[in-house]
C-alpha cells in the first residue's frame, strides 16, 4: 500500500490516511547522471500516479551532482528518524517537520540562507512550523488542507445556509438527517481523529501560543468540545460509512449533505457533483472564535549527517527555490494541492475559480499549523481526552483540565532541551 501527500496534516492520529495500492517500491532509485558528488534523497511513498516519476526527472535534471532518488515505503517518519542517527541516511530528504527533537538534537542542517529575498513569498502559516530559534529547517513543498464540504442542493431543499457558526453547523447537521442522508461525516469515530485540534482554533485559541504556553486553559475551550459531543448526541453524525472520512465517497454518494474532507477530494468531488457543493473552513465558536482549518506542507531538508551538506543545500535551492515550473508541477499535476509559494498559487489556473479558489484563500486567512511545540505527546493526551468526550460523554472540563496539566509539563520539558 502507498500513502499519499495528505498524511502531512499532523493533527490527529489517524489523520488523512488514504491509500491507494502499488508494488513498485522504488528502491532502486535512479540517478542523475550529474556530474560532481552522489547524492542520496528520500521521499515518502506517494499515492499519486506519476509523483515518483516526477521526482526522478527533476533529479535528472541536476547537472552539479548525481542525485538518486529512494522512494520509501512503510512507516517513512519513523525511517528517517532512525536514519537521521546513522551515517547511512539520505543527504537530503522530504520531512514531515522537521521534529523539535531533530532541530535540538542537531540532526538537520540549518536552510535560513537559502530563503534571502524569496521568504516573503512562502506562505507564512507553513513556513511558521519550521521556523525554530529564528532559524528556518526545511523549505515547504506544497501546501495541504482539510475542508468542509457541504452540497448546495440539499441544504438548500432543508432551508438551511451554509453555517457561519458552529452552532449552525450543529443545527444544519440535524435538520440535515433524515432517514436515507446523515447530516455531517467527520470520520467514522466522530470526528476526534479528523478535527483535531481544529475546534480550539476555531474558539479563537490555540493548542501553544506563541509564547510556547498552553493555548487552551480557557473555559471556551470546554464549551466548543461539548458541542461536538452535541453532533454525535443529536444523531446527526454519519458513523460506519464505508470510506472514512479522508475519502469523499460518502459526500458525492449521498450518504452525507456535508464533510470534513482535504483539498485533494475537491477533483473527484467536482468530477461527482459539478458545481453542486461548496466548501467552509471549520466554522467559529463564540465572539472570540474565528473560521479555522489545518494546513500543512511536506518539507525538503538536509541531513546534519550528510557529508555533502553543502551540495545538498545547493540541489534543495535549485529544485524548491529557484525552479518554479517544477515547484507548480508538483502541487498540481499529479494530485491536487496548493503551491508553498504564494505568487505561484496566485497564478495558477486551477487554483483561480471556484471553491479551489475558495481554499486558497481560506489557507492564508484561517489556516493554521501545527506549532513546532505540540510534540506527540501532548498530541495523544489532548486526543485521547477528544475521543472520550465525544463518544463517551466525558465532562469536556475535567477532561480538559487533565490536558492542560500534561501539556504543561511537556512544555516544560522540552524547553527544558532548549
Amino acid at each position: 500500500m502507498t500513502i499519499s501527500r495528505r498524511t502531512l496534516l499532523g493533527t490527529g492520529a489517524a489523520l488523512g490516511l488514504l491509500t491507494a495500492c502499488g508494488s513498485n517500491t522504488g528502491r532502486d532509485g535512479g540517478g542523475s547522471g550529474g556530474s560532481g558528488p552522489k547524492l542520496s534523497q528520500w521521499y515518502h511513498q506517494y499515492g499519486e500516479a506519476g509523483t515518483e516519476q516526477a521526482v526522478k526527472r527533476y533529479a535528472a535534471a541536476y547537472k552539479k551532482a548525481d542525485v538518486t532518488v529512494q522512494w520509501r515505503p512503510g512507516n517513512y517518519d519513523e525511517q528517517t528518524a532512525a536514519a537521521l542517527l546513522t551515517d547511512s541516511g539520505p543527504d537530503v530528504f522530504e520531512v514531515n517537520g522537521p521534529t523539535l527533537d531533530q532541530i535540538q538534537r542537531g540532526q538537520v542542517v540549518d536552510l535560513t540562507d537559502l530563503f534571502e529575498g524569496v521568504k516573503d513569498d512562502f506562505n507564512p502559516v507553513v513556513l511558521a512550523p519550521r521556523t525554530y530559534d529564528g532559524k528556518i529547517w526545511s523549505i515547504p513543498q506544497v501546501v495541504d488542507m482539510h475542508l468542509l464540504y457541504y452540497r448546495k442542493s440539499l441544504l438548500a431543499d432543508a432551508g438551511v445556509r451554509p453555517p457561519k457558526s458552529l452552532d449552525e453547523l450543529v443545527d444544519a447537521a440535524k435538520a440535515l438527517t433524515d432517514k436515507k442522508v446523515k447530516g455531517l461525516f467527520l470520520g467514522n469515530d466522530g470526528g476526534a481523529g479528523a478535527l483535531g485540534i481544529t475546534p480550539l482554533y476555531a474558539a479563537g485559541l490555540s493548542s501553544v501560543t506563541e509564547g510556547g504556553e498552553v493555548g487552551f486553559d480557557d473555559p471556551a475551550a470546554a464549551r466548543t468540545l461539548g458541542k461536538l459531543r452535541q453532533l454525535y448526541a443529536d444523531k446527526s453524525l454519519l458513523l460506519g460509512a464505508p470510506s472514512d472520512w479522508s475519502d469523499p465517497s460518502a459526500f458525492t454518494q449521498g450518504l452525507t449533505a456535508m464533510q470534513w474532507c482535504g483539498l485533494w477530494a475537491l477533483p473527484a468531488v467536482k468530477k461527482a457533483l459539478g458545481d453542486d457543493f461548496g466548501v467552509l473552513a471549520l466554522p467559529a465558536d463564540g465572539a472570540a472564535g474565528k473560521p479555522s482549518l489545518p494546513v500543512g506542507a511536506y518539507g525538503a531538508a538536509v541531513s546534519a549527517r550528510s557529508g555533502h551538506q553543502k551540495e545538498g543545500k545547493d540541489f534543495l535551492k535549485w529544485l524548491w527555490i529557484d525552479r518554479t515550473e517544477y515547484q507548480e508541477d508538483f502541487a498540481l499535476s499529479y494530485g491536487f494541492h496548493i503551491p508553498a509559494r504564494l505568487s505561484l498559487a496566485k497564478k495558477a489556473d486551477k487554483l483561480k475559480d471556484g471553491a479551489a479558489a475558495d481554499a486558497v484563500r481560506y489557507s492564508t486567512e484561517y489556516g493554521y499549523a501545527e506549532p513546532l511545540l505540540w510534540t506527540p505527546a501532548s498530541r495523544t493526551a489532548y486526543q485521547d481526552a477528544l475521543n472520550r468526550i465525544i463518544k463517551s460523554g466525558a465532562n469536556p472540563e475535567s477532561e480538559l483540565k487533565s490536558v492542560v496539566r500534561k501539556v504543561r509539563a511537556e512544555l516544560d520539558r522540552v524547553k527544558k532541551k532548549s
